[in-house]
This record gives structure tokens, sequence and C-alpha cells, in this order.
């Protein structure tokens, strides 16, 4: 026991070393974060802020290892409470974060060789910076109307795109005046272009109803008037999207 608690101490002693001083001695982590954005970009590093969904790949690159028997145990628990929710035992994982809030993520690793012990668990983690990913509160709003003409201006009935965010459920479905069923669409980057069975509908107002849940747990339920107009055209007006 003397021997293990022994190696424990100095593998926390040495972490405080040179990197060079680290890679010679013995088995150590570099925990490292990947994130996807909804809109397919990338971000890295040690906290990072971003809509829901996304989707963090992280990875624990243990290095000095070949000759251990290795133990990996992901913890990830959102700020303010004690208990993880979610718990991974890869060295590499992927996990797509869908509630709202900061999450903590941290990455438990034990080395063992014969009688030689290398962890990091709480002791270690107590006095090292983590990984962390904050995933905004939620936001929809709809807009009161769109001109699908032609000039790439406004042709698609979709969700405003600065209004929303942390989306994680989306359905809409466009009505005309008697109540039938023109489009419906899951896809929140996506929308209505005005048509019907491939035929362009006439101007008028349509109908929208939106039912979405974000990732703070807020449910929405729109209803609203889609007023279609083909003969808009931003230089007539700039108030189309209310």
């Amino acid at each position: 026991m003397k021997m293990k608690l022994k190696k424990i101490f100095f593998c926390f002693l040495m972490l405080t070393a040179t990197t060079s001083a680290v890679a010679q001695d013995f088995p150590y982590i570099a925990p490292t974060a990947t994130y996807t954005k909804p809109d397919g970009t990338t971000d890295e590093g040690e906290s990072v802020s971003g809509n829901a969904p996304l989707i963090g790949h992280f990875a624990a690159n243990p290095a000095n290892a070949d000759e251990y028997d290795c133990y990996y145990e992901w913890r990830i628990t959102m700020e303010g409470e004690t208990e993880p929710y979610l718990i991974r035992y890869e060295e590499e994982t992927e996990v797509t974060f869908n509630r709202a809030g900061t999450h903590d993520i941290v990455c438990y690793a034990k080395f063992t060789k014969g009688d030689e012990v290398y962890e990091y668990t709480d002791e270690y983690w107590a006095e090292t910076p983590h990984l962390r990913c904050t995933v905004s509160s939620s936001k929809l709003e709809m807009p009161n109307a769109f001109s699908p003409n032609g000039d790439d201006r406004n042709d698609i009935y979709r969700a405003k795109k600065d209004k929303y965010q942390s989306i994680i459920e989306f359905h809409a479905t466009i009505y005309n005046r008697w109540g039938q069923k023109l489009y419906e669409w899951d896809d929140i980057s996506q929308g209505w272009d005005g048509t019907y069975h491939g035929s362009p509908v006439k101007e008028g107002v349509y109908f929208v109803v939106v039912k979405a849940k974000g990732a703070d747990g807020i449910e929405y339920n729109i209803k609203r008037d889609v007023n279609l107009m083909r003969g808009y055209t931003e230089r007539t007006s700039t108030s189309g999207q209310e």
C-alpha cells in the first residue's frame, strides 16, 4: 500500500514539472475536446459555448502508457450538481449536449503495471482545470410573411435565422385558410417555398403551426398567420420578416 500511495503522489507532483520531464517518467493524460455546432462549424478549447445540439468529441490522449493496463472514466456533471448524469468508459467518446447550462467534463484514468499504479481521480482534478461546455438557453421566432418571387431574398418561409437557438425538437406545418395541410418539415434550418405538389400557391394569408422544444425544457406552441406576397421586393420595403 505504501508503494501504491507513493507512486500516486509522485505522479501528482511530477505533473507540475516540465513537459519533457513528464514525458520521460510515467503515464499521464492530456484530455482535449472538439465541438461541432449546429451549423457544422467546429470549436476547440478548455471552455466552449454554443447552441444545442452541441456535439462534443473527447479524447484522453494518454502518453507513456503502452506497457500499462489502462482504465478511463469520463464523468459529465451539470455545474452546481455533485453526481454525474453521464459516465463513459472509452479512451475517446462523443456526447451530444441537448440540455441548457454548463456541463463539467472530467476524465478519470488509472494505469497499472505490476505494483505500479498511477491514478487521476478526485485528488488530481481538484487541483487541475477541467473541460467544460455551456449550452445556450433556447429561443424561437417565426416570421409573419415571406416573398417567394425568385429574387433569392426571403424566398423561403422558415424560422428567423437570428431568432432561434438551442432548439432540440421542431415540427412545423403550413395550412391554407380552409385547414388543408400544404407542407410540413422537421429540420429547423429548412422551410416552405410557397408551393403545393410542386405548383406555386396563390398570394394570400396562410397559417403555420409550430411545436418545438428547447434545450432548457421550454416548449413552443406557435400559431400565426403567414402572408405570402409574390410581388414584394427588398426595394419596396425591408420589414417583411416581422
